[in-house]
């Protein structure tokens, strides 16, 4: 596929995740250029060959000119400025995002007339990094994208958001706002919390504890090493998801307590854990095929789909 059938592709904001979309899309042959608010983030992805600008407002006009897919990647405080410049300056662009939580954007998208060209988007990638230095063209093969199938979701645009995450090595959940966000409070938010309390916990043993630990204390702490401005910038959007998760979450803990302390046992937490992680890990996923975009009931079709562990490789 060429570029003009590609179509264009404009990054607004450059960190780890935006950036690394900048050069998959790049590396995928679309004609790509960003955005980021940072100068020395616009250097560096300069002095890397990139097309970054800090001039919100051209980068906006260009975008409008070229019908560029707008791709929102900056944290979910910074999301409804965006938003108004874009309501400003390239209402007309089909718009998505990278934002982790899909209900509280969308809202703001609502807010600012522009719901008609959005498709909500995450992709389910990372690392403990942050800024244009972490960004890698790689980061999103193999990864899940979800891409959002909301009542009014447009063909077109909805297309154009599918083709960029399989262009990028992603195959595509499809997911409502709501499903998603409850989704992410326990397998990304939930995970970020107790990362940050078992670290903690962790330093609370001082140098005796931190001189024994190894591969478990590591691996359960990774996250933890986000940089916490981001941690909650990704976590507190979705506090009311994130609330229940965390309720269930001291719930089981506080059952293990009491049967530690009552009969020397951790009860059945050890077992439904084990439960869990084998169940992620014996996890199948089916390929979604004969689903025509813009036919009746295709996204009802779709969330089906995406709920039993269906997922999209090719449009």
């Amino acid at each position: 596929m060429d570029i003009d059938q590609r179509g264009a592709v404009c990054v607004l904001g450059t960190g780890l995740i935006g950036g690394s979309l900048l050069r998959a899309a790049v590396a995928s042959g679309y004609a790509a250029f960003g955005y980021n608010r940072s100068a020395s983030g616009v250097s560096a992805a300069c002095a890397d060959g990139f097309d970054v600008s800090g001039d919100l407002s051209a980068v906006l006009r260009r975008a409008a000119e070229v019908d560029a897919l707008l791709v929102i990647a900056v944290p979910m405080p910074a999301v409804d400025s965006l938003l108004a410049d874009i309501a400003a300056l390239a209402p007309e662009c089909p718009l998505t995002d990278v934002v982790s939580v899909k209900g509280p954007v969308l809202d703001a998208v609502r807010k600012h007339g522009l719901e008609g060209l959005y498709v909500g988007g995450h992709p389910m990638a990372g690392t403990s990094q942050s800024g244009w230095a972490a960004t890698d063209s790689e980061l999103f093969q193999g990864a899940v994208w979800a891409v959002g199938v909301d009542e009014g979701t447009q063909v077109e645009p909805w297309s154009r958001v599918v083709r960029l995450a399989l262009d990028c090595g992603s195959v595509v959940v499809p997911v409502v706002a709501e499903e998603h966000d409850q989704a992410v409070a326990r397998i990304s938010h939930l995970p970020h919390v107790l990362a940050e309390a078992l670290a903690a916990s962790g330093a609370a043993g001082g140098k005796l504890s931190l001189g024994l630990a190894a591969g478990s204390f590591r691996d359960g702490t990774r996250v933890a090493g986000t940089a916490p401005d981001l941690v909650r910038a990704i976590c507190e959007p979705n506090a009311t998801a994130l609330e229940q998760v965390l309720d269930e979450a001291i719930e089981t803990l506080v059952t293990a307590r009491d049967a530690l302390r009552a009969h020397s046992t951790l009860g059945d937490l050890v077992e439904t854990g084990f439960q869990g992680r084998t169940a992620y890990e014996s996890r199948t996923t089916w390929d979604i095929t004969g689903i025509a975009p813009g036919t009746s009931d295709w996204l009802g079709e779709l969330r089906r789909a995406g709920r039993v562990g269906g997922v999209l490789r090719a449009l």
